[in-house]
């Protein structure tokens, strides 16, 4: 069974484009865009995700740990 990663805004080791896409992410909910504009690039950040990372959630749903 395959390990999925996923992002951890906390990490140290994330190379700087993960956190630049991200950060994007991030921002297009906040900055007033038109709908489409902001579902344009959430979708494309996801579906690089999953391409890059083999995850396509990998900036939604990270799992919580126990404790």
């Amino acid at each position: 069974m395959v390990e999925l990663k996923w992002y951890d805004p906390n990490a140290k080791d994330n190379p700087p484009w993960i956190t630049a896409l991200a950060e994007v992410r991030h921002r297009a909910c906040l900055e007033g865009w038109c709908y489409q504009h902001v579902q344009a690039i959430i979708v494309s950040i996801d579906q690089y995700a999953e391409s890059a990372l083999g995850n396509r959630n990998y900036f939604l749903n990270k799992p919580q740990s126990i404790g």
